[in-house]
């Protein structure tokens, strides 16, 4: 198929495996020249999507189109999709050229041609002059280039990467991450990118669609999902890692056993008073004054830049925090934040 579409459309996508519904009526539509991040915890059914949009696994309900095109009962070879694996996926026995090549000698493209494109996908990610080695004879990180190389050069309208970065050390996953955006950029073209990691997801999508048990939660660009989550698992997911429960008092304060924590309201209005504060660790900080939750220092350690705590109130609430300096374990202290990070969320109903 060709790269001139406009819109992949899921619509009403579901995948069942016997009585277990691993995705439920997914709608996403992704436009031409987007990057898409597939977002969530294990289980919650971001690589079964993704293989159903590749044909790796057909749906049990709703349908793929490209543009006005249903490509759900195409065949996974007739959807011209790259796919870029976790494990690589690369051929021991070929050569890095080969390796590169294999699709285009699948289409049965000319010799010369197929000469031409492999050289420019090395060159592209940055292995010209390792063509004639064997995959074992390269790095984690240059393997991971091969199999973007192979996934690049048939010309794809879409490419798929599942959890592609998952095997590499926390370096290696940085440079990665930066050359993935890059030829994302370089080739113009549309990509599904499946991560269970949200600082992958936000330094590379253009969207993030975050999942849940089988359903879309809430999509929306890395700003509005790192801000605005509109759902108190999808704020956990997206780190604010703390939360507190109290009732709310005014229009914007928590009554948290006395202490009154200020911030902003999210998520759907309830009848109940009960609500739950969402905070970032490196948005709760030590207060200099009489304001902020009271909490015991458990633990700190340093990072560089600053120190990082967990604190216990008095009811066993963990309180995971950021400090521009040390403190001792047993010292009082009371962290508060700017009333703009700390996100108010319905609590249940007394």
């Amino acid at each position: 198929m060709g790269r001139t579409f406009q819109t992949l459309v899921l619509d009403g996508v579901s995948r069942d495996f016997g009585t277990f519904q691993a995705l439920r009526d997914l709608n996403l539509v992704v436009e031409k020249g987007e990057f898409i991040a597939l977002l969530g915890p294990s289980g919650c059914g971001k690589s079964t999507a993704l293989n159903c949009i590749a044909g790796l696994l057909p749906v049990t309900g709703g349908q793929i189109l490209l543009d006005d095109t249903r490509i759900d009962t195409l065949r996974p070879e007739e959807r011209g999709f790259g796919m870029v694996f976790q494990n690589y996926a690369l051929f021991p026995h070929m050569s890095i050229r080969k390796n590169v090549g294999f699709g285009l000698r699948m289409q049965r493209v000319a010799k010369s041609e197929i000469e031409r494109r492999v050289d420019q996908a090395l060159e592209m990610v940055h292995l010209t002059g390792q063509g004639d080695k064997l995959p074992g004879q390269l790095s984690g990180g240059q393997q991971q280039r091969v199999a973007i190389a192979r996934a690049v050069v048939i010309e794809p309208p879409v490419v798929l990467m599942d959890e592609p970065l998952s095997n590499l050390d926390a370096k290696l996953r940085l440079e990665m991450r930066q050359e993935i955006r890059r030829i994302h950029a370089e080739i113009n073209a549309t990509t599904i990118y499946v991560t269970h990691d949200q600082e992958e997801a936000l330094s590379l999508a253009d969207r993030i669609v975050v999942l849940r048990d089988g359903v879309i939660r809430q999509v929306g660009t890395p700003a509005d999902l790192y801000f605005r989550p509109a759902h108190l698992d999808v704020a956990d997911f997206m780190g604010y890692r703390n939360r507190l429960p109290g009732r709310l008092c005014g229009e914007n304060g928590l009554d948290i056993g006395g202490a009154i924590l200020a911030g902003r309201i999210a998520g759907e209005a309830t009848g109940s008073r009960n609500a739950i504060a969402a905070i970032r660790p490196d948005d709760l900080h030590p207060k200099d004054d009489e304001t902020g939750v009271p909490a015991v220092v458990a633990a700190i350690e340093f990072r560089g830049r600053e120190f990082l705590g967990l604190a216990r109130t008095a009811t066993g609430q963990d309180l995971y925090f950021a400090s521009s300096h040390p403190l001792a374990p047993g010292e009082t202290v009371r962290l508060g934040a700017d009333p703009e990070r700390v996100l108010l969320f319905p609590g249940p109903a007394s």
